[in-house]
């Protein structure tokens, strides 16, 4: 059996490693045995708790990353086409996370946390099978974007 101690510096860098996803995942991924190998994880309370305390003020610092832009719009009823927009997205795609936000004078819906250009390229082929017009953006994210 191999065992995996985790500090707050290699959790938080694993998180936001190759693949964006949640914490919980992160550790569910883990917990899959892989060709007949057993793995245990065990945390430490004071590296939770750090991790934790440095997601709230990562909030505040900002990173080059890619979101897949579903929707741009300034005109009539840009708003309820924003909201119908987000709304079949999040239908389509429940465990990819949607943002609607406003940029005067234009209302915007991205979806994802992609940290590389690969990971978003990929995204991007899977959401044009439900949205043809969908397309790549270079967005600030943050490390809280990534854990929640």
């Amino acid at each position: 059996m191999r065992r995996v101690i985790f500090t707050g510096v290699l959790l938080l860098g694993a998180c936001v490693g190759v693949r964006a996803q949640s914490l919980a995942s992160f550790k569910e991924g883990l917990r899959e045995p892989s060709r007949g190998a057993r793995l245990e994880v065990v945390e430490h309370g004071a590296a939770v708790r750090a991790v934790g305390q440095g997601a709230a003020v990562s909030g505040k610092v900002r990173f080059k990353g890619y979101r897949i832009g579903i929707f741009f719009d300034n005109g009539a009823n840009a708003r309820e086409k924003a909201l119908a927009a987000r709304q079949a997205f999040a239908e389509a795609f429940p465990d990819e996370k949607v943002y609607l936000t406003y940029e005067n004078p234009y209302f915007k819906v991205t979806a994802g946390n992609c940290v590389n250009s690969e990971e978003a390229i990929v995204l991007l082929g899977k959401i044009r099978s439900r949205f043809p017009e969908a397309y790549l953006m270079r967005e600030d994210l943050t490390v809280a974007d990534l854990i929640r």
